[in-house]
């Protein structure tokens, strides 16, 4: 019985550290990729603001081409609003909102999503023109881990999880626009 009480006693100073311990671990989660694609500003922007587009670059859109979409409003307009519900762990269920346009310029989106996990994130893609017929793309990503699941930070390198599937995702979306 004794051995019992001291296991038990351990399992929960454990948790007791990891509880304060992500007290103290920051929050936030970014990340952030570019890519230049040879093509003019114009024609790039025009491709990556309406949402149905990123079928053919997003990482996430292609490990299940067979996810159920549906959508509301008129794509490449803030208010668009697509969602997904997939039966894969690694796309999960939730929905993508344009709330900001700024024509040639930024595409501001809110993501929340429901599947494997409730959150919400923020992401933008902007183009910047590199001269008339080169055109740097970054894709960026902002969102907070709620408390005690910040802890995983200490352990998973969001950052780099996510940053790498956006890399993937402007690589493809360079082979598609440079075609």
């Amino acid at each position: 019985m004794k051995i019992l009480k001291r296991i038990l006693l351990f399992i929960v100073a454990l948790i007791a550290i990891a509880l304060i311990a992500a007290l103290f671990v920051n929050k936030d989660m970014n990340a952030e990729r570019e890519i230049v694609i040879n093509k003019p500003k114009k024609e790039v922007f025009d491709y990556i603001k309406y949402l149905k587009n990123q079928d053919n670059y997003s990482k996430w859109n292609q490990i299940d081409p067979a996810m159920k979409k549906s959508y509301t409003g008129t794509d490449g307009t803030v208010g668009f609003s697509y969602a997904w519900d997939s039966e894969k762990d690694d796309v999960g269920k939730g929905n993508q909102t344009i709330t900001t346009i700024k024509d040639g310029e930024r595409l501001d989106c809110d993501l929340h999503f429901l599947k494997p996990f409730d959150s919400k994130a923020k992401i933008y893609m902007g183009t910047t023109a590199i001269n008339d017929s080169t055109t740097k793309v970054t894709w960026a990503f902002a969102s907070k881990m709620p408390y005690p699941f910040n802890l995983m930070k200490l352990f998973v390198n969001m950052e780099k999880a996510i940053g790498d599937d956006f890399s993937t995702g402007l690589s493809n979306l360079k082979t598609v626009l440079e075609k």
